[in-house]
This record gives C-alpha cells, sequence and structure tokens, in this order.
C-alpha cells in the first residue's frame, strides 16, 4: 500500500518500485514506528482529532502489532508495501478499519522518519555504551591478571623503553574511555523530537510537541521544522564516533597480532577465536582480530559515503536521505560485533611473561637510563645522550647488553661512570623512575587500576 497514490492515474513501474522501496532496511525501525504512532495517536486526542475510544482501540491494535514485531520482526519482509510506515498504517487498517486511515492527520512521513530514527538511535547507543564498557572491563581484567608482565614499549615499531602489559591495556581503557564519552555527547545531541514537524513547515494542528516528545522518552523538542527533517548530522556523528571507535579497535588489533607471531611470542590467542589453514595445518590465524582491522574500512567507508550523500541538499526533505539508514545499521552493527569480539578474544588471552622479559631487556632498551645517569653526574644530557649512542654501538659490536659491560668499558666513553650505573641499568629501575602520573612505575600502574575498577563498577551499576 502506497501511501500517496491519489495524485497519480499509473502505478508506478515494478523496476522504479524496486529502486524505490525502503521497507527491505527500514524494517528495523518497526518497533520505534509503532511507538512513535503510539504517542502521536494520544497527542491527536488532545487536539480534538481523535476521541478517547478512538485512541484506546489504536493502542490496543498497536501493542498487539508491537508483540508480533517484537516476536518475529522477519515477518515485515514477506510484504510488498513501500516502507514501514506503510506497512504499520496498513497492518492498522486491516485491525481497526477506516480508524487506522485517521491516525496520520497532521503528520508526515519526513517528520515520521527522522523521529523513528532517533528513537533507532537512542536505543543502539545505550547498546553501545555497554559495550564500550564490557571491553574496558576486560581489558583492566587482563591488565590486572597480567600485572607483573613486563614487555616492550615501541616507537617507530622498533624496541624503545620498557612497558608493562598493563600499562599497555589501560592505554586501550583510556582510548576506549573518550570513545564512550563521544558516544555520550552524540546521543545528548540527538536527544530532540522532530514529531509534529510535518513535512517541512510543521503540522496544522496544536499539537503540544514538547509534551510529546517527553511521552516518547526524548529531552525536549526540536526548534525549526526545516532543519527537523532533513537535519542528519546525528547519523554522520554517530558514524564518526563508530570511525574513531574501530581506527581504537583496529590499533587494539595490530598490537595482539604481532604480539601473537612466532616471531615475538608474546602472547597466546585462545581457539575460540582463531582459525586454522586449509592446507598448512601447523598454522592457528589470528582470524578475530584480522576482522577487526578490517571491518574498520567498512565503518569508515560508511562515513564518507553519509557525507557525500548529504553534500550540497536543498532544504528540506530529499529521497537521498533515504540512503541514511543501510550505512547506518551496517556501521553500528559493525562497531558493536567488533567490541564484543574484542573482548571475547581478551577473555582467554595468555601472556608469555618470560618471553616478554627477555625482549624488553633486549634492543638496549635501558639506554635512556644510562643518559640519565649521566645526567645525574652533571653532563648536560645532550652531551649525555651522544655519550650513550657511542657506548651502544660498541656494545652492539662486542655483542653485549649494555648492563654486561664493565666499567673500564663504560670509562672508554666517559669517565664518571662508576659501579653505581649498574642498578640503574636493572629492568625493574627502568619501571620504578617513572613516577610521574600516567608511568610505568609499578605503583603508578596499581593506583591506575583501582581506580579503573571502581568508575567501570560504578558505570556498570
Amino acid at each position: 500500500m502506497a501511501l500517496w497514490g491519489g495524485r497519480f492515474s499509473q502505478g508506478a513501474d515494478s523496476r522504479f518500485k524496486q529502486f524505490n522501496d525502503s521497507l527491505r532496511f527500514d524494517y528495523r525501525l518497526a518497533e520505534q514506528d509503532i511507538q512513535g504512532s503510539m504517542a502521536w495517536a494520544r497527542a491527536l486526542v488532545k487536539v480534538g482529532v481523535l476521541t478517547s475510544d478512538e485512541q484506546a482501540q489504536l493502542q490496543q491494535a498497536m501493542e498487539v502489532l508491537l508483540a508480533s514485531v517484537q516476536q518475529d520482526p522477519q515477518q515485515i519482509l514477506s510484504s510488498d508495501a513501500e516502507d514501514i510506515h506503510s506497512w504499520v498504517e496498513g497492518k492498522l487498517i486491516d485491525a481497526v478499519g477506516i480508524l487506522g486511515k485517521k491516525l496520520h492527520t497532521g503528520r508526515s512521513r519526513n517528520d515520521q522518519v527522522a523521529t523513528d530514527l532517533k528513537l533507532w538511535c537512542k536505543a543502539q547507543g545505550e547498546l553501545l555504551l555497554a559495550s564500550i564498557t564490557g571491553l574496558q572491563q576486560g581489558l583492566v581484567a587482563s591488565a590486572r591478571a597480567n600485572q607483573a608482565a613486563v614487555l616492550p614499549g615501541y616507537t617507530h615499531l622498533q624496541r624503545a623503553q620498557p612497558v608493562t602489559y598493563a600499562h599497555w591495556a589501560l592505554a586501550y581503557v583510556e582510548m576506549l574511555e573518550r570513545d564512550h564519552s563521544r558516544l555520550q555527547d552524540a546521543l545528548k545531541r540527538l536527544d530532540t523530537s522532530p514529531l509534529g514537524c510535518g513535512a517541512l513547515a510543521g503540522t496544522a494542528y496544536a499539537i503540544d510537541r514538547e509534551a510529546l516528545a517527553l511521552d516518547m522518552g526524548f529531552s525536549g523538542a526540536t526548534r525549526n521544522s526545516l532543519d527537523s527533517v532533513s537535519d542528519r548530522d546525528h547519523v554522520v556523528e554517530l558514524m564518526h564516533v563508530a570511525s574513531l571507535s574501530m581506527a581504537h579497535l583496529s590499533r587494539f588489533a595490530e598490537d595482539l597480532i604481532f604480539y601473537n607471531t612466532g616471531e615475538a611470542g608474546f602472547v597466546e590467542l585462545s581457539d575460540a577465536v582463531t582459525s586454522g589453514s586449509s592446507l598448512m595445518p601447523q598454522k592457528k590465524n589470528p582470524d578475530a582480530l584480522e576482522l577487526i582491522r578490517g571491518k574498520t574500512g567498512r565503518v569508515v567507508g560508511a562515513q564518507m559515503g553519509m557525507l557525500m550523500s548529504l553534500k550540497a541538499l536543498p532544504l528540506a526533505y530529499n529521497k537521498d536521505m533515504q540512503e541514511d539508514k543501510e550505512g547506518l545499521f551496517d556501521a553500528l552493527d559493525t562497531w558493536h560485533d567488533c567490541l564484543d569480539m574484542a573482548a571475547l578474544v581478551l577473555i582467554d588471552l595468555k601472556v608469555n611473561g618470560e618471553r616478554t622479559k627477555a625482549a624488553a631487556q633486549g634492543g638496549y632498551a635501558n639506554a635512556t637510563e644510562l643518559a640519565d645517569y649521566l645526567v645525574a653526574k652533571g653532563i648536560p644530557f645532550r652531551e649525555a645522550h651522544h655519550i650513550v649512542g657511542e657506548t651502544v654501538v660498541y656494545a652492539i659490536q662486542v655483542k653485549k647488553p649494555l648492563e654486561e659491560l664493565s666499567i673500564p668499558e663504560f670509562q672508554r666513553f666517559s669517565p664518571v661512570v662508576g659501579e653505581d650505573v649498574y642498578p640503574n641499568l636493572e629492568l625493574e629501575a627502568t619501571l620504578a623512575k617513572r613516577v610521574a602520573k600516567g608511568g610505568v612505575a609499578r605503583e603508578q600502574i596499581e593506583g591506575a587500576l583501582v581506580a579503573a575498577e571502581a568508575w567501570l563498577a560504578k558505570r556498570a551499576g
């Protein structure tokens, strides 16, 4: 059933109908469309369009329809309705007859779909916030379980300075916390109702739009009808939050893919999140992590596509805006799946502490400590940096780590080096010096873990 056929003397070409119809994807808005229609019926009673008895009949029919949709949403796809709005209206007419045709009074599909989509975004946003928190909890639990493990930190993918596994995990907790904050901000900005804005100029009925907005769970009503029906900022913003968070998840995946290699051997992934090779029986591939990394481009691409669809659109509504849903649905579904998969990867992740420690002790990662030691002896840092560079070149030539050089060997490059140099070059000493907030000193990491455990527990309720 089309909602606009009176103006036309011929039916649409079947090819155009297939091209134009959106039910195959906007059926996901069925619950929101019914919820918005229930609220609209209540608002129509207040302006005298519906009687209380009529509203009660519509309410009952919509409650039955809502329960049916919740039980079997796929049933909608067997219909030839143009979109979810016409499907819901058709079902109401089947249930209550001509009364069902009164419900759309004063309402347009333009403000209706904008409202439905915002309601859907609000619901999905809450699920995503919970998944972000769940992954953060997984990272903190993994950090706590492997707090003793020391591993090399990298810059330019070259060993730089020792860090700990817990510090690495907490770095991703911080990234995800920004994602959580951005999502909260986006949800706050979209929390306004367009319903009652009509096609573009507002409804002709004296609807109390503020009361209507609160009835649907919004914080208030939008202020301008032209903007309200054509605004898709919230779609782009949610896609942006998803894209940036997926970039974080991709970095997390790449780190673990590298840590899991035979060359590094820092971690072992569970059988539950890996797969084998059809040819090479020895392989155990990090497919879950590779898929997270790969799906990042899909989410970012959806955001770019939406921006291009909106570029240069005149006010107000245009059918181009129908392109908002498929990309948004896919982007948020993918993000949600990847958050949950990342949490699953952490559950049985094993950290090879001996291997990580050996790697942290290699690569002259304590060279900065030697420079700091020379500075403490009165040598300017830039000169100390040069001395240590020469010392490292020598150590490489004689195939010794810095801590195994003799005092005479050290003194070839600086006479101030004495026996007190060795405690400074020990692995734990390199960690212990990083006592400033955010550093890798054991007490700093313990404090960060305790704090993260506390605020995540409070958030999770």
